[in-house]
């Protein structure tokens, strides 16, 4: 499942229900105001598999909430 950030269009949930993934929204979730490092373990504990943003440092901010998160 994949997980748009309060940045990205929600129309995109149905274009990417059309393609056959699932999603949903930060604002759907309750998440809306959590900050990027929050945000990133909220989406891993709940099993998230793609977070999609605009967010040009999400990378940088987010980074420390996955350090130590492996994927099988």
């Amino acid at each position: 499942m994949w997980l748009l950030d309060a940045n990205m269009d929600m129309h995109l949930v149905a274009v990417l229900a059309d393609l056959g993934i699932s999603s949903a929204t930060t604002a759907s979730r309750g998440w809306k105001a959590l900050l990027n490092g929050d945000l990133v373990t909220a989406a891993v504990a709940a099993g998230f598999e793609c977070l999609l943003t605009r967010d040009k440092l999400f990378g940088e901010f987010a980074s420390g909430a996955l350090a130590g998160v492996y994927w099988e």
